[in-house]
């Protein structure tokens, strides 16, 4: 019973991958299993994402981030200070080391902010800019997003042209989301919490480690040299942080990756979604992650175009919109509906508003420029 009640818990915390796994299954019958599957697989990207998982954590571990987002909230003295903070930090954050570990980290503050000094009204507003500043903060770097990383290293993209492809996205989206944040009032504030310190030893362990890592994402490094070194070294310094990597998040790609390479197989949605691509890759590429989210819409679309530019975009932008958009999002809900189980109905309508408006806006913006 124990461990009906365990994989039932598990099964809720990870729909996503659930939801992978069945459709690997379900087109595995029309696509026997034979050699071809190997060949779906992207292995670079798996070994990129799980070295830059493992790291971050690591840097979790001994509090890196929370306590230079500490640092830098302390320095506010009002509220709408605070969440701009709060929110750049989450924007810059995810560009660094992913959307999802973002939140994952900077949530929890903005929570610990708001609490702290009786500010819980803006609770619902800054844990959603935090989500959209997450999702979209992310597009500018290849490891910004897990879909990034994925297309970055499927189409072979330049550095410099992939910063370009997603500049402007990225302005409007900063822009947007500094004008929402001035609408807050400039309440008093003050946060009397005592900053620790950092262990400087094994910061500067894993600011190595993390400069490996995001060496072989931009090829800097052959992947399997990290794929070595990083697991080793923290099986020394810190096995809790091997133990804390998102696998699930890992499983979810093994399992889209077989869904993906079997969709191409079929020609009948081939043809279907080739012919949906080619009359517009951006909005065909955005609207499909508001039903299947961001990461397998990336994979899976990838197999009929080579307009690797609109849809990158679109896949970045289509994060924006529904709460399964984004992955990212869902944790967003889970950790706000934690703290406040009886607004769950208003923190959707007010998230709904916000993203879809942000969606609009971003969709115009890229058609004019790719068209």
């Amino acid at each position: 019973m124990m461990i009906f009640t365990k994989m039932v818990g598990f099964a809720k915390k990870n729909v996503v991958l659930m939801v992978a796994v069945l459709a690997a299954v379900i087109t595995s019958f029309i696509i026997p299993l034979d050699k071809q599957y190997i060949s779906y697989f992207d292995f670079k990207t798996l070994s990129c994402l799980f070295c830059v998982l493992a790291v971050v954590c690591a840097l979790k571990n001994i509090n890196f981030f929370y306590i230079l987002a500490q640092k830098i909230v302390k320095s506010c003295r009002n509220i709408r200070a605070s969440i701009l903070t709060l929110v750049y930090i989450t924007f810059i954050g995810s560009m660094l080391i992913a959307n999802d570990m973002a939140l994952l980290t900077f949530l929890p503050l903005g929570y610990f902010v708001l609490e702290s000094t009786g500010k819980q009204r803006y609770m619902a507003f800054t844990f959603i800019m935090q989500n959209i500043a997450a999702n979209l903060g992310g597009m500018l770097t290849p490891f910004g997003n897990p879909q990034n990383l994925y297309l970055y290293t499927k189409y072979n993209i330049n550095d410099y042209e992939f910063v370009g492809i997603m500049f402007v996205p990225f302005a409007v989206s900063v822009i947007l989301i500094t004008i929402c944040c001035l609408f807050v009032k400039k309440e008093p504030l003050e946060i009397s919490e005592k900053i620790e310190s950092l262990n400087k030893k094994r910061t500067i362990l894993y600011a190595i480690l993390f400069v490996l890592a995001i060496a072989i994402v931009f090829r800097g490094i052959p992947y399997y040299v990290g794929l070595i070194i990083i697991p080793i070294v923290l099986l020394f310094a810190d096995r809790k942080a091997l133990k804390m990597v998102d696998y699930p998040l890992l499983l979810t790609f093994f399992a889209f990756f077989i869904f993906a390479g079997n969709m191409a197989r079929i020609e009948a949605v081939r043809n279907l979604f080739s012919w949906l691509l080619e009359q517009n890759t951006l909005l065909f590429s955005a609207i499909s992650c508001q039903v299947i989210s961001n990461v397998p819409s990336a994979i899976l679309l990838s197999q009929f175009t080579d307009n690797y530019r609109e849809l990158l975009v679109g896949v970045n932008i289509g994060g924006t919109g529904t709460l399964i958009a984004s992955l990212a999002s869902l944790i967003t809900f889970r950790e706000y509906t934690r703290h406040n189980p009886t607004k769950v109905k208003s923190y959707i309508g007010m998230f709904s508003a916000f993203n879809f408006g942000f969606l609009i806006i971003l969709l115009i913006v890229s058609s004019l420029l790719f068209h």
